[in-house]
């Protein structure tokens, strides 16, 4: 197994197809949409091939109050003047980068509504404000992610939205592919970073049941870090894992009985 370790270009260990296929989204101007659980690696992805790409990367966290005019832009103050400010998206379209929505589900409804024109041929984003009507260049991309796991009736992202992306959906790797990454992210030796990917293995089946979702990635490289920096296990584990992943002092319990059973 071999992982691209050049300088400067963000880490991600790819599961399958994922890279060639945003690659080819890119080249021929398709929208691009990312579905799976939190901390399994989506927003590394973007960053790893926005790198890669040599394309620079607009990235928007997505929430209750984000609004068109925060993607597009506003007129402000400054220095007792008037002055347009663009937006994320109006800077990625302007330069050709790329705009990253993350949890774009998250957004309101009218930004979904400003992001059509952009995901179809026409390419195009209307600046109502400025009178302008951008087309955006070649080398623009749009991708949104979002947790399909954390969809419910008020927030979800509607069918006719999902159909102008391409998508690609992404789960949390494999123990022989999530090893490495922990020991690599984390700078953790493979032992040690294979016993937390199998406590994550164990806590992952509670999924759904006791638990609202399983440990992400990102916490086991949060917790080896701790670890490898001196901690004792079981304060790293209770510091990466059992607390942030829920409020419940029965589940908390549980999960220490895991990591117990685990390390013996």
């Amino acid at each position: 197994m071999t992982f691209d370790m050049t300088p400067d270009l963000p880490f991600y260990s790819p599961q399958s197809n994922e890279c060639d296929l945003f690659e080819t989204a890119q080249q021929n101007g398709l929208p691009l949409l990312l579905k799976g659980p939190t901390g399994c690696g989506k927003t590394r992805f973007v960053e790893h091939m926005a790198a890669r790409l040599g394309l620079p990367l607009h990235t928007v966290a997505c929430h209750d109050d984000l609004s068109a005019a925060d993607l597009i832009g506003r007129y402000l103050i400054k220095g007792g003047e008037t002055v347009w400010v663009d937006g994320p998206l109006t800077r990625a379209v302007r330069e050709g980068g790329i705009c990253y929505l993350d949890e774009v589900v998250e957004a309101r409804k009218d930004v979904t509504v400003v992001l059509h024109p952009l995901t179809d041929d026409r390419r195009r984003l209307v600046i109502d404000r400025t009178g302008e009507e951008l087309v955006a260049p070649a080398s623009f991309m749009l991708v949104a992610s979002y947790n399909p796991g954390y969809q419910n009736v008020l927030k979800k992202l509607k069918p006719s939205t999902r159909q102008r992306f391409l998508s690609i959906g992404f789960d949390f790797p494999v123990p022989d592919l999530e090893t490495p990454v922990v020991a690599a992210e984390a700078r953790l030796d493979m032992d040690r970073a294979g016993a937390l990917v199998r406590l994550a293995g164990h806590i992952r089946k509670l999924s759904g049941m006791d638990l609202e979702e399983g440990v992400s990635t990102r916490l086991l490289i949060y917790a080896g870090t701790l670890i490898a920096k001196g901690m004792r296990v079981e304060d790293a584990i209770e510091a990466a894992i059992v607390e942030p992943l829920s409020d419940e002092t029965d589940v908390q319990q549980a999960l220490r009985d895991l990591a117990a059973s685990v390390y013996g």
